[in-house]
């Protein structure tokens, strides 16, 4: 289920490589998904040594991530597909799609393969199409009843995440490729179907938030992406407004996309102060270790980087293809926020790692 509360067992500690492969989680893929946007936004914003830098070393954890998926897959399919029909391990799974599409956009913005890129879009597509359906019918069809107060938080909004990171890299990659209509056929269609998922889904995590008990430890860093899935839908929107010129529908429909990117991108920014709060309250008064230290880290912290990262790259896009100088300024502060995040949180996987080795 998802847990409110951080579980122990996502990490590496007192594990040999068996037991890695035995007990992995597919939430590993969130820091693909952190370290690419991350790197994206560097890149963008003048920083291009730490954008590179960053690219390369995603290219190598995408690689490890996905060996020991695959190697789970391959000892335990069994389990692996009950994995499915479970709350949390299900629905990070989703993470698989938003971490290959992430890396896929990378090879696009850096302008380095647009084959490997489709390649990844191709990936990203079957698994969004296996894992959104396979999941939501595992999940439909179980014969447990699950309380909203355990059962759902913020980690919901991977699957807005995940829908939205295809319909992003199939945006960039559609005007430099020869079916460009129907890839941004696609976009629109998962930049639709993303916003609805979030329009469901929100409400759902709205009610549980403010209707059912929330202590310090219900805080976790997954409700960032109550934000980030609202800023990766602001830059697949931003994403198909710079395509506009490129199929007659979107120009049609160019007012409607503006007006309701914007508004996914205002509800993004409305998130970030409240967050910000439960932040704080979390580790001060619930005296919970910060994610830098060894005690207080844990790989749910990426799904906070993933978010930081996101609101910068979306801003920089939005502002500049609609010509608000006002989003084009944010990113500056952003994405130092993010690599502030991106180091702290790394740090304390570092550690954790060492005390493994």
């Amino acid at each position: 289920m998802a847990n409110t509360r951080d579980p122990p067992s996502d990490s590496f500690a007192d594990s040999d490589i068996a037991t890695v492969v035995d007990e992995w989680n597919t939430l590993y893929f969130a820091f693909v998904m952190a370290t690419g946007i991350v790197s994206v936004a560097a890149y963008e914003l003048g920083l291009t040594w730490v954008g590179w830098g960053l690219f390369g070393l995603n290219v190598v954890a995408y690689l490890v991530v996905g060996g020991f998926t695959l190697a789970r897959i391959g000892h335990v399919p069994s389990v692996a597909l009950r994995d499915l029909q479970s709350y949390d391990r299900g629905i990070v799974s989703f993470t698989m799609i938003a971490g290959t599409c992430v890396l896929g956009s990378q090879f696009v913005v850096f302008d380095v393969s647009t084959t490997v890129a489709t390649g990844l879009l191709v990936v990203g597509s079957v698994l969004w199409g296996l894992l959104i359906y396979g999941v939501f019918f595992a999940l439909t069809i179980t014969a447990t009843d699950e309380p909203i107060a355990h059962g759902i938080d913020g980690s919901w909004f991977l699957a807005v995440v995940a829908t939205q990171s295809v319909a992003v890299l199939a945006g960039l990659l559609a005007p430099v490729s020869q079916s460009t209509e129907s890839l941004l056929l696609v976009a629109v269609g998962l930049y639709s179907v993303g916003g609805m998922f979030y329009l469901i889904l929100i409400t759902l995590v709205f009610y549980r938030m403010t209707f059912y008990a929330f202590e310090p430890q219900s805080a976790t860093p997954p409700y960032w992406i109550n934000m980030g899935a609202v800023a990766i839908t602001t830059l697949a929107g931003a994403t198909l407004l710079e395509a506009t010129d490129q199929w007659q529908f979107l120009a049609d429909i160019e007012p409607f996309l503006t007006g309701f990117t914007f508004f996914f991108w205002a509800t993004a920014t409305w998130w970030i102060p409240l967050l910000l709060i439960l932040g704080v309250w979390r580790h001060t008064v619930g005296g919970i270790a910060l994610p830098h230290t060894r005690e207080g880290y844990r790989p749910r912290y990426w799904g906070m980087v993933f978010p930081l990262g996101m609101y910068a790259e979306s801003s920089l896009r939005l502002g500049t293809v609609t010509d608000l100088t006002v989003l084009t300024a944010l990113p500056e502060l952003f994405v130092y926020v993010a690599l502030v995040a991106w180091v702290g949180v790394s740090v304390g996987l570092v550690r954790r790692l060492v005390d493994v080795v």
